[in-house]
């Protein structure tokens, strides 16, 4: 009786562990690349992963950072990464050289980008008198890219900046030593500025001078989404799931964000995460669905990157995007 109790259990014990095996190795192994080093707007996908929901749907996700949306852009495009985050234009100006990306889902709805610099030591009261000045920021950064948009929205010369080449974590240390005069951020990092500078920042921010393009998105490579449309909608509606789970508690968000990444400040990334919600509500995303793709805004972002830019290989915006795998029971929540 006990031998025969032992072999029952041996054997079920056998069963569970190719079970597990068969489970780990059937899970869809995803690359996920960030558009730069991770912060609180990447949060929800670290948070995702600890709870496990990621692996729950059959999904082993690995992210990674990249230097800039136009490196994201490449990557996903060439099928290097499945999915990742880019901002929408760059990513747009990629499909136009033939990258091969779809858009999922909207992380920021309206656009992050901005400009920074400090009154006392620039001289500068507004974008008018930035001709002559410097700008510093990575090679691939999203700003860079969409330069021409923000120059003729404010009435001065492409050409009348500097671009200065500095790394994402060197933007304030060289904004705060007058190395350069400006530096271009995402509004989510907002609070970390006003802090170190207080009534001395000048900033301008690109939607209210009417540049407002959608901004960082999660893009699919193109292929990867013909061949593998089940594992895109599971991966699509966890993240969705996660965003909506961040925007009720975000505090188990940036633990799960602090837990993965070193270097990061806490309060600073719970403050960031609150302009994340700023950006990610627009009427669209309230009313609709939170990470919703508005047909028109995507048609005026397209028209923005045509207009600015020579496409290589102009495209049907409507195949650049899909609302298909997005729960209309999340909403983005109110400013």
């Amino acid at each position: 009786m006990r031998i025969t109790k032992f072999v029952s259990t041996l054997a079920v014990a056998t069963l569970a562990g190719l079970f597990s095996i068969n489970s780990a190795s059937a899970a869809e192994k995803i690359t996920f690349v960030l558009n730069w080093f991770p912060t609180a707007d990447h949060s929800p996908y670290y948070y995702a992963r600890e709870q496990g929901w990621y692996a729950d749907a059959g999904l082993d996700v690995d992210i990674e950072a990249a230097k800039g949306s136009a490196a994201s852009s490449q990557k996903i495009g060439l099928g290097q990464a499945q999915l990742g985050v880019a901002d929408l234009p760059t990513a747009f100006i990629a499909r136009g050289k033939g990258a091969d990306v779809v858009a999922v889902m909207a992380v920021y709805a309206n656009s992050p980008q901005g400009f920074y610099w400090r009154k006392s030591a620039s001289g500068i009261k507004g974008p008018k008198d930035f001709p002559g000045h410097t700008i510093g920021n990575p090679p691939g950064d999203a700003s860079r890219a969409m330069w021409p948009a923000f120059a003729q929205a404010t009435g001065i010369a492409v050409d009348s900046v500097k671009f200065i080449n500095i790394a994402p974590q060197a933007k304030m240390p060289s904004l705060m030593s007058d190395r350069v005069d400006i530096i271009s951020d995402f509004y989510n990092g907002h609070d970390l500025k006003v802090n170190a500078m207080g009534d001395d920042m000048g900033f301008v921010a690109w939607r209210d001078l009417g540049v407002n393009p959608y901004g960082n998105s999660i893009f699919v490579n193109g292929q990867y989404l013909k061949d593998h449309k089940d594992d895109v909608a599971r991966f699509v509606a966890i993240t969705q799931k996660a965003f909506n789970a961040c925007a009720e508690d975000h505090k188990p968000c940036i633990d799960a964000l602090m837990k993965n990444v070193s270097g990061l400040d806490e309060k600073a990334q719970m403050d960031q995460w609150l302009r994340v919600e700023e950006l990610m509500s627009t009427e669209p995303t309230r009313k609709v669905a939170l990470g919703y793709l508005d047909p028109d805004g995507l048609a005026a972002s397209y028209d923005l990157v045509k207009k600015y830019f020579n496409l290589e290989k102009p495209f049907d915006v409507k195949e650049a995007y899909t609302n298909e795998f997005l729960s209309k029971d999340y909403k983005a929540p109110a400013n």
